[in-house]
């Protein structure tokens, strides 16, 4: 079958009978979710000048982003196994709204930090329901659907930073974030009117008690679960450093306008687009080493040259060599969503994710104290070091 027939088989598979318009709604919402999330990269200078940042303090409130969203996954877990999976990310859509209403009116520092924790902790309700809505109507191709949502993601991820500097510039940074929280409203409407509504569940976990944790250990020592969550902790260490200051280097490194840098910024997430159905669905097909390994190995090469480059059409070609550890993502998370069974998927997935994610956060803040001695080229060669053990790591996996 040719590459084109087998997408258009694949694209069939994901929309038909009558699915299209529930993977179009999560997904679309998703795409806001994230596009809110990588504003904050290009708005740092802002929040600098405004509120007297370092840029140790500037990686720390992108970590306090990183780690908002993280901690509530375990508990939005526990909740998608129990009760609706629509509710939860109905909710998650609209908690992100009110904390961007707080955050623009935001008159301190310490304001704008708690309002971002609360942006965090609202789009942490999401990504696990999400997962699990989704390997309930694509039981059979869970890698392809993850990968198309992604996708929507990275667009999100691709259109709103450059649409935020523009307005950050003409308008004021308020104005570059707060355009999102009517989307969002808008995103949590079409959630409710286009998913089915679900009834509780007693296949889920009702209380954390010893039982429900030797279930879920149990689980995680299945097969090879911790070593890929150890792999996964690294991806987000390494994206999350990288995402979070690479418009500020670019700016205070490479000498480039934040107009330009956001551009670039946007072309990084704009490749993720391709990417991530292409990832996902290589992992239906070839399974987890050689997926992960393909779409890792460039980034090795993209950060140990990032420093080394000057002028804007080498920064593209770096920025498009890195862009494939996206795909990631999308092979990690379908991995995981196979591994746990069905009745603590949620609460599986929200363990590995909060716990990840958790320990993952510490990447801008670390990255920025880096920045901050005079280290900001050695950091990305810092990168390129640990991707090459997250690949070195994926090749001991067994093929599948």
């Amino acid at each position: 079958m040719s590459f084109a027939a087998s997408v258009t088989q694949e694209a069939r598979a994901l929309v038909g009978d009558g699915k299209g318009r529930s993977l179009a709604t999560i997904a679309g919402t998703w795409g806001v979710l994230l596009g809110t999330r990588m504003i904050y990269p290009v708005l740092l200078p802002y929040f600098r000048e405004s509120y007297g940042l370092s840029l140790t303090v500037a990686g720390l409130l992108v970590t306090i982003l990183w780690l908002g969203s993280a901690l509530g996954q375990l508990p939005g877990g526990i909740l998608a196994d129990r009760y609706s999976e629509r509710s939860m990310m109905v909710a998650g859509a609209l908690v992100v709204a009110f904390a961007i209403g707080a955050l623009v009116l935001s008159p301190t520092a310490l304001a704008l930090f708690a309002a971002t924790a609360l942006i965090g902790v609202g789009q942490s309700l999401y990504p696990i329901a999400r997962i699990t809505m989704l390997a309930d109507i694509y039981p059979d191709r869970i890698g392809s659907a993850l990968g198309a949502t992604m996708a929507t993601g990275d667009l999100g991820q691709t259109v709103f930073p450059p649409i935020a500097s523009v307005l950050a510039a003409a308008i004021a940074w308020q104005a570059g974030i707060g355009f999102v929280a009517p989307l969002l409203v808008v995103g949590a409407v079409a959630l409710w009117a286009a998913l089915p509504a679900q009834a509780d569940t007693d296949g889920g976990i009702d209380t954390l008690s010893m039982d429900t944790a030797r279930h879920v250990l149990a689980e995680l020592s299945r097969e090879n679960v911790v070593f890929i969550a150890f792999i996964l902790f690294l991806y987000i260490l390494i994206w999350q450093a990288f995402t979070g200051l690479y418009p500020t280097y670019l700016v205070e490194e490479k000498g480039l306008a934040s107009s330009t840098a956001s551009l670039l910024f946007s072309l990084f997430f704009a490749v993720g687009v391709v990417v991530k159905p292409v990832a996902g669905a290589t992992y239906d097909r070839v399974g987890l080493r050689w997926s992960l390994v393909a779409v890792l190995s460039g980034p090795v090469v993209g950060f140990a040259v990032l420093p080394l480059v000057e002028g804007f059409a080498a920064l593209i070609a770096v920025t498009v060599v890195v862009s494939p550890m996206l795909g990631s993502g999308a092979i990690t998370q379908s991995y995981f969503s196979d591994a746990f069974s069905e009745e603590i998927r949620g609460t599986g997935l929200g363990v590995v994710r909060t716990a990840t994610a958790t320990l993952g956060a510490a990447g801008p803040v670390l990255f920025g104290l880096l920045a901050d001695r005079g280290y900001f080229d050695e950091g990305y060669w810092l990168l390129s070091g640990v991707v090459l053990v997250v690949v070195l790591l994926t090749l001991r996996l067994p093929s599948e």
